[in-house]
């Protein structure tokens, strides 16, 4: 029995918080989980800088109805569905996914929850569990499955290297060449592929 356990940004949506540093004009806010592996480091940081510029949920909610899936991931997550049970396990919050789930057409979804002011401020967030990404593998890995992982960032290494297979999708040149012992692949297709040969 499979489980495919995906990341979702920068896998099959694009980073919202870097469409939302464009979007609102703050560079600052382009830092990813691809440059600070220490994600509660990471939102810390963001939240600071969203009080510094008076942005709250409904900003970056703004920017989010915007955004569309990557090319070719829909039809990807579609097939990928109709023979193994797909989980995405991200590190985002459900207040940010929920459009891009629809736009996906509703896969599972386990991610995080953000603590909101009665004024739209995202006074802080709630980590689901620690490492959330590795212990949501190891906890299926207990109850009989088989995982296969994918990722883009420091956060999902941890998810891919405790599975049966695991690929790294379009991350980092810094990412790849630290990692030399896992498959990287471009393109949905190589994806696919991998995850098949994986099944045999």
């Amino acid at each position: 029995m499979y489980i495919t356990c995906l990341d979702m940004e920068g896998v099959l949506v694009p980073e919202i918080w870097i469409a939302f540093a464009e979007a609102s004009g703050i560079p600052e806010l382009k830092k990813t989980t691809r440059d600070e592996p220490d994600y509660n480091k990471l939102m810390n940081y963001r939240l600071d800088i969203l009080r510094q510029h008076g942005l709250g949920l409904k900003e970056i909610q703004e920017t989010i109805a915007k955004i569309d899936p990557l090319p070719g991931a829909k039809e990807f997550l579609d097939e990928l569905r109709t023979f193994s049970q797909v989980i995405i396990i991200s590190d985002t919050f459900t207040q940010f996914a929920m459009p891009l789930m629809e736009k996906l057409n509703w896969p599972t979804l386990f991610c995080n929850e953000l603590i909101i002011g009665e004024n739209g401020e995202v006074t802080d967030f709630k980590m689901r569990v620690e490492q959330s990404k590795l212990s949501t593998v190891k906890a299926l890995q207990s109850v009989g499955f088989e995982t296969i992982a994918a990722g883009d960032s420091f956060n999902d290494l941890g998810m891919i290297k405790a599975s049966k297979a695991g690929f790294l999708f379009k991350s980092t040149d810094q990412i790849k060449a630290d990692n030399p012992d896992v498959p990287a692949f471009e393109t949905f297709d190589e994806l696919m592929a991998g995850i098949k040969e994986a099944m045999k």
